[in-house]
């Protein structure tokens, strides 16, 4: 428990720095300043895994699994790059909503910091359930294999695109609060006639929170295909959540371009889905899945970056064609 406790107390502490002291004041996020948050991070995220090796060689936390140290680290960092592999699809959802709500820069960060904040919330409460049912019914193993694989499947074969407006909790706001018809700077609410109306920015908020839910029943049953130890999926999970704001303002302006990596998350879903439905037949090696996963990513991003658009192709040739035709005219 006391491992727990100290965690959370982690976590609020690096939570209360970025908002209060490195983000106190609104601004437009750099790509530089993004660059340098994740690594920090990354960095965070890492260096937490050496403190994953002594907490569970020394036996610090509950091990049913009797995981090695080295094991656990190994289901950590797997853990973390699936979550942050599927987030890469949260990005480009999440400026899609920046878009359509015409959101400034500078209150994007507070949007993000409050947003993964529930996030947080609402994850816990998944991964304790999903621990807790797996535990009590094994079988339930294959219900989430087999969701994963039709998640990988519509992944591939639909684009459904993003529609804010038709999200529900719109409506629900506006059921209940007065929608100012601007933004009041970084404001939530403003009292407006001895009564409190909620801002865009708080309607962006809701928007960005929920499509967050729902990309969490794809990443967290796909986190089970790992481990089903909390302390592991719990903490890898958060890190790389914390992670995704930073990662955000790198990836927000270019992610349209690296249009392989779908393939490579849809790969990944489908490889935990099969990973889990084979969980009690085939022991596949956790180092396996995080060479598995990590290649898949770096396929996906040096397949867009090597390979040229068909379009661009197209456009380069005719370029290099038209001098030549101009000099059989002449």
């Amino acid at each position: 428990m006391a491992i727990w406790i100290g965690f959370f107390i982690l976590i609020f502490i690096l939570l209360a720095l970025d908002l209060g002291v490195f983000n106190k004041d609104p601004h437009a996020i750099t790509a530089r300043e993004a660059l340098g948050w994740t690594g920090v991070w990354v960095s965070l995220s890492l260096l937490f895994s050496v403190f994953i090796f002594f907490t569970y060689q020394e036996g610090w936390v509950p091990n049913e699994g009797g995981l090695s140290g080295q094991a656990a680290v190994l289901k950590y960092l797997t853990g973390y790059l699936v979550e942050q592999s599927l987030s890469m699809d949260n990005v480009f959802v999440i400026a899609m909503i920046f878009t359509y709500f015409k959101v400034p820069k500078q209150y994007q960060h507070r949007v993000l910091f409050w947003g993964i904040l529930g996030a947080l919330i609402f994850r816990g409460v998944m991964i304790g359930l999903g621990v807790v049912l797996i535990k009590r019914f094994a079988w339930i193993t294959y219900i989430f294999g087999a969701f994963l694989l039709y998640s990988a499947y519509k992944m591939l074969v639909t684009d459904e695109g993003v529609h804010p407006q038709k999200n529900p909790v719109i409506k629900w706001a506006k059921r209940y609060f007065p929608i100012t018809k601007g933004f009041e700077e970084e404001r939530f609410f403003v009292r407006r006639r001895h009564l409190w109306a909620a801002t865009p920015l708080f309607i962006t908020l809701l928007v960005v929170e929920t499509t967050d839910i729902m990309f969490a029943f794809d990443s967290i049953p796909a986190i089970f295909a790992i481990t089903t130890d909390p302390f592991l999926i719990f903490t890898s999970n958060i890190f790389a959540i914390l992670g995704l704001r930073s990662l955000y303002f790198v990836l927000a302006a270019v992610i349209d371009k690296f249009r392989f990596l779908q393939y490579a998350l849809v790969f990944i879903l489908a490889y935990v889905g099969v990973k889990m439905l084979l969980v009690h037949h085939v022991d596949i090696p956790e180092w396996l899945s995080l060479v598995v996963i990590a290649s898949s990513l770096s396929t996906g991003v040096l397949a867009s970056l090597l390979i040229e658009p068909k379009q661009e192709a197209l456009a380069t040739m005719e370029a290099r064609e038209e001098p030549e035709t101009e000099e059989v005219e002449k």
